[in-house]
């Protein structure tokens, strides 16, 4: 029975590999830049409508006067005011 052997040839020892990545790398990174970066910065909350708002006033009991009481609370409409 013959046997074969097969021997590789002289590789390339991988370059062309490393060149590929690092194109995809840099391909990657621009469109970072180009994509991503600026949907980051423009992402931010609409500015609040004044016109017709919620107009909401807090009453805070006065902490300087020593007192151990929980205050008046007036509540809103439809609650128990706690």
């Amino acid at each position: 029975m013959t046997t074969v052997v097969n021997t590789p040839g002289q590789g390339d020892n991988g370059s062309s590999g490393l060149i590929i990545g690092i194109i995809v790398a840099i391909i990657v990174i621009a469109l970072f830049f180009l994509y991503v970066l600026p949907m980051m910065r423009n992402n931010q909350a609409a500015p609040a409508d004044d016109n017709g708002g919620i107009n909401l006033n807090v009453d805070l009991p006065d902490t300087n006067s020593g007192g151990t009481g929980a205050g008046t609370n007036t509540g809103g409409t439809g609650g128990s005011g706690y």
